[in-house]
């Protein structure tokens, strides 16, 4: 697969962050890092798209940030969900899988749909 080809189609961002920070809180460098590996590096997600997507969650009330120390003892700012975080995320979980499922029916079809009956 060329993964230098992949692009985030509309709210694919927003749900990848939230799922990342499923297992606890995170800096913006890890949030990253994780939907990188967990991607096997086809997704990479820039500084100039992961910040304004964590400002925009943070002001839907879907995460909260606080600042704290890094592993290396740097400042970074951590994001954490919230309960309404969760919420959404799993109402964007149930869209992506029936989305996934429509479009891999399309794509793995063998033959056109029979023509619909008149009714």
């Amino acid at each position: 697969m060329d993964t230098a080809r992949l692009e985030f189609l509309r709210g694919t961002l927003d749900v990848l962050i939230l799922k990342a920070l499923v297992w606890g809180p995170l800096h913006g460098y890890a949030i990253s890092n994780l939907i990188r590996r967990q991607s096997d590096a086809a997704l990479l997600i820039e500084e100039g798209t992961l910040y304004p997507a964590l400002w925009r969650l943070e002001n839907r009330g879907l995460v909260e940030a606080e600042w704290g120390l890094s592993e290396n003892n740097r400042k970074a700012k951590f994001y954490r969900l919230t309960p309404e975080g969760r919420r959404q995320l799993r109402r964007e979980v149930k869209t992506w899988e029936a989305y996934a499922a429509a479009v891999a029916k399309v794509l793995g079809a063998t033959q056109p749909p029979l023509p619909e009956e008149m009714a």
